[in-house]
């Protein structure tokens, strides 16, 4: 023993103040759901809680899934720049978007058929982007209506994204029924011309609704929940359509129009009177071009890495795109965003606006509403603490001297990590 510690017996009221015994509880979601302390968190109970179809349809991308894993990879392969020994005691992370003003610079972005991953669906992420102060937009696949999502979240700001069909006139009286529930923002996805091969959902043979087979049956015995809720809540059904008897490809295949142009975008400026967003612009070229027709913002992305693989990153997109677009178009992004300081890059790079998919579903999978919710909470409080240790006190501060690409994505390019 050391000569240099005095031994005793500890004494009861010396003691007695560091046992700390919790009677046990419950399982709930709300101790399910404070134990996440990140996006990956969330994801890791969502894959447990969620059959494998749907959690693999939110998860995946196209073909090897390069594109996806780059794209996250760009985030984390940049440097932040923090200026010190400034007072950022209150920090502001609201800003001014298309001439509303949100809490945070992030929306929610059109993911389909949400209730096929919660029963809560689409409805709690509009009420959780209510909440926050963010905007929500429902999808052309989406599973809940615009008039039931506009119910639902009567005093949030609700969106609406269109697919252009085969069937122009359906398409219209979507983004008529859009206009008439209040949507003043329309999102036109431009990268849909067929459907990405997602092989994940083929392997699957996933379908939607999900079908009942020996395979889902086996799958569903460790998520009862999941399949209570969806045998026991009204059938899953379409925005756009009654029903689909096929797999999940076979249904885009059928719906997207590979005829669209640039024509067809002017056209659909002169029909629609209120904010027109272009969702998918990969290019420079593009860029100016839908700039050209009348859109009001663009959204850089590549559909979450799930249409075409090795498609263009769109952060490293971003740099060029400010370089060379001279206009008062606003610039937006998604694709790859999982933590609350990928939307401070984003923003000081030059981006005006981004927005989450896979981060507010793997919340929805995890806990419903409340499972959204506390994703929002972890990305807001992330992005507080991201701002105060990079010495900024709003998001108009950022800019691009406190974030440095790494050589790696300043044109040498690089592998993608492994899954």
């Amino acid at each position: 023993m050391s000569k240099n510690v005095k031994r005793q017996f500890p004494k009861w009221s010396e003691l007695s103040p560091l046992l700390k015994f919790t009677p046990p509880k419950l399982p709930s979601r709300k101790k399910r759901l404070s134990k996440a302390l990140t996006i990956w968190d969330l994801r890791a109970i969502a894959k447990r809680r969620t059959p494998k179809g749907p959690f693999d349809y939110t998860d995946g991308a196209a073909e090897s899934e390069v594109t996806l894993e780059r794209a996250r990879r760009a985030y984390l392969d940049l440097e932040f720049r923090p200026n010190i020994l400034i007072d950022v005691k209150n920090v502001s992370l609201e800003c001014e978007v298309l001439g509303e003003k949100f809490a945070m610079p992030m929306g929610m972005a059109p993911t389909g058929f949400t209730r096929m991953m919660h029963s809560e669906g689409e409805n709690a992420v509009a009420r959780a982007a209510q909440k926050f102060g963010i905007p929500y937009t429902l999808s052309t696949l989406g599973t809940t209506t615009i008039e039931d999502v506009v119910r639902a979240a009567p005093d949030g700001t609700n969106w609406f994204q269109l697919y252009m069909w085969k069937d122009r006139d359906a398409s219209m009286q979507l983004v008529e029924r859009a206009k008439k529930a209040g949507v003043k923002n329309l999102l036109l996805t431009v990268d849909v011309p067929v459907a990405g091969a997602r092989y994940r959902d083929t392997r699957n043979g996933l379908t939607v609704p999900p079908s009942l087979t020996a395979k889902t049956i086996f799958d569903a015995i460790p998520r009862p929940e999941w399949w209570m809720n969806f045998l026991t809540t009204p059938a899953i059904s379409f925005v756009s359509m009654q029903s689909w008897n096929g797999t999940v490809a076979e249904l885009l295949d059928f719906m997207f129009d590979p005829t669209m142009t640039f024509e067809d975008l002017k056209w659909i400026r002169s029909q629609w009177d209120g904010k027109l967003t272009i969702k998918g612009i990969q290019t420079v070229e593009d860029a100016k071009k839908s700039a050209d027709c009348g859109a009001d913002a663009i959204i850089l992305s590549n559909h979450g890495g799930r249409q075409l693989d090795r498609a263009p990153i769109p952060l490293h997109l971003l740099v060029d795109i400010k370089k060379e677009l001279k206009s008062n178009l606003e610039v937006h992004l998604d694709t790859g965003i999982l933590h609350g300081t990928d939307v401070l890059a984003a923003i000081a790079l030059g981006a005006d606006f981004t927005y989450i998919g896979r981060a507010y579903l793997y919340g929805l999978m995890a806990g419903g509403q409340e499972g959204v919710e506390r994703a929002l909470t972890i990305l807001h409080t992330e992005m507080v603490r991201g701002m105060k240790l990079l010495g900024v006190n709003a998001i108009a501060e950022l800019e691009p001297k406190h974030v440095r690409l790494l050589p790696t994505h300043a044109g040498l390019g690089k592998l993608p990590i492994g899954k």
